[in-house]
């Protein structure tokens, strides 16, 4: 079953508080009970926070790795890059000094 924080958009309901107005007068001892609620709140946010920093560092991680294998990589293509002197790709191809017989079609 889906909760709250797992639908698009409704995450931030429970963050949405009034400006301390409310219909009914507060009674005696509803203040314990705020607080306790408040650092139920505050509690899970800071898990939340922890939980998304340590996303975001295995995030920043593997952007580094990828960085590193696309520099390795474009060094390794660079170093393969024949030097063809002009040539077509059909003569760079071509094996011993056979050239392929090329023809134009139209479609």
């Amino acid at each position: 079953m889906r909760g709250v924080t797992d639908v698009t958009g409704l995450r931030d309901v429970r963050s949405m508080h009034s400006t301390g107005q409310r219909c009914m007068p507060r009674r005696q001892g509803s203040a314990y009970l705020e607080l306790y609620m408040l650092r139920v709140e505050q509690g899970r946010l800071e898990q939340e926070a922890a939980l998304l920093a340590k996303r975001h560092q295995g995030i920043q991680k593997r952007l580094g790795e990828i960085q590193k294998q696309m520099e390795g990589l474009g060094r390794s293509a660079d170093s393969e890059r024949p030097s063809n002197g002009g040539k077509k790709a059909a003569e760079r191809n071509a094996p011993d000094g056979k050239k392929w017989k090329t023809f134009s079609m139209k479609y």
